[in-house]
């Protein structure tokens, strides 16, 4: 009795979120579908090729080609690259199908526990002689061999985290806090407390003393894409800004600090980073399989089991003029009340697959990881924040803790019912 009670609001959740996404919303015209498509072709590689934006308004002097093309740079010493870094421009781990999108790409975090509390780790590099410490990113690469990272054989807690999608992101940037609060509160309800994501909230880099609901990365750790493009401009390719004004090493360094400076419309690389972002489309559904009737039961299978609970199937942007990142950003009509169907709650939830890593969050994040959004799911084959599954069945099947009635469910279905589930999946 009480599995179809927790069925019959599981099946609920969806009608309850759908209305949780409006809060904050005051009477005026109907929200919008957000515009879709994969509508970024690379330009470095095509430069007779045109992009659509969301249509946007850029800053003057600025253009969406411009941002794109400033994501795709690959960077050099010139530019300050590293000394140690995993890629040399944005798309090289957002690209597939087009710039902006996913990645077979992971990058490596490890660290230790001490009382039962995540540690994050000093790694030397140069036979010793130098410390690179507090920091879980181990990096692939580097300028100089001296400065090359390997994980230390004292940080037992290893984990490969796969480069996420981009497209559609300042849709998602435009989500008001109390939306996500919402969702988490309407979760609990429906499943009893068997499933209720945990709202973070982390710095507004760009807004110091500000926090905001963090929604970008594994672990929520960011919630501005200004704040999420300079962490990955210094992370990822160790190029300084801004907002992270310091490599994480200067051995073998031959730039000065800051490295990314304005150019002659007063933008940083960052600032074109965030722009390109903001102004993608959201990933496009393939809308000739969603409408056949294997997807369209499957669609139906995912809700009644429960997968729709965490993987959301619509959001409601807040309204345009809603001024979000610690008051240095007004949401504008391009990306202000507009429906998304990003399949996912940007939530942080214990599924059984955490990898025991803290980043901006509290303790209580440990064990727990970001809900995959999955629009665009059908351009990815590596699939979990490890990239460790390779079939939509072996997903569905890892999913444990707050998940694991729905993998029961899911584990009782025929095979032709799991089947149309995942031709729905492979449609998004």
């Amino acid at each position: 009795m009480q599995s179809k009670k927790l069925l019959v609001g599981v099946t609920c959740v969806c009608t309850l979120i759908a209305a949780s996404a409006r809060v904050g919303r005051s009477s005026g015209p109907a929200a919008t579908e957000a515009p879709t498509g994969f509508t970024t072709p690379t330009l470095i590689d095509n430069p007779g090729s045109q992009s659509t934006s969301n249509g946007m308004a850029e800053p003057q002097g600025d253009t969406f080609a411009l941002d794109q093309s400033t994501f795709e740079e690959e960077e050099g010493l010139d530019k300050g690259l590293g000394p140690v870094y995993n890629a040399r421009s944005c798309s090289d781990c957002h690209q597939n199908p087009v710039t902006g999108g996913g990645s077979q790409v992971a990058e490596l975090r490890v660290g230790h526990n001490n009382r039962g509390l995540f540690v994050n780790p000093s790694i030397t590099v140069n036979d010793g002689q130098t410390v690179i410490p507090n920091r879980s990113l181990v990096n692939d690469r580097s300028t100089c061999a001296q400065a090359q990272e390997r994980v230390p054989g004292t940080e037992n807690i290893r984990a490969l985290r796969m480069s996420l999608n981009t497209l559609g992101d300042g849709f998602v940037e435009a989500i008001a806090d109390g939306t996500f609060q919402l969702i988490s509160a309407q979760q609990a309800n429906a499943t009893r407390g068997q499933i209720s994501g945990q709202v973070v909230q982390v710095p507004v880099l760009e807004a110091p003393g500000q926090t905001r609901v963090g929604r970008f990365g594994w672990k929520d750790q960011h919630g501005s894409l200004l704040s999420f493009a300079s962490d990955a401009y210094l992370n990822e390719q160790g190029i300084t800004n801004r907002l992270n004004l310091t490599d994480t090493t200067s051995l073998c360094k031959t730039s000065s600090d800051p490295e990314d400076l304005p150019d002659a419309n007063g933008m940083a690389d960052i600032d074109h980073f965030a722009v390109f972002m903001r102004a993608t489309m959201a990933p496009p559904v393939d809308s000739a399989l969603l409408a056949t009737s294997d997807a369209q039961t499957g669609q139906q299978l995912f809700s009644s089991i429960g997968c729709a609970t965490c993987h959301v199937p619509s959001i409601t942007t807040a309204p345009p003029g809603s001024v979000i990142n610690g008051g240095t950003l007004t949401v504008p009509p391009e990306l202000g009340n507009k429906i998304i169907h990003p399949y996912g709650d940007f939530l942080l939830h214990d599924i059984g697959t955490g990898d025991g890593i803290v980043q901006n969050g509290p303790p209580s994040t440990a064990n727990k990881m970001r809900t995959m959004p999955l629009w665009g799911l059908r351009t990815r084959d590596r699939l979990m924040h490890d990239g460790l599954s390779n079939t939509r069945d072996d997903a569905i099947m890892r999913h444990r803790g707050e998940a694991g009635f729905v993998t029961e469910r899911y584990a009782r279905l025929s095979q032709q019912q799991k089947n149309q589930l995942i031709t729905f999946l492979n449609s998004l």
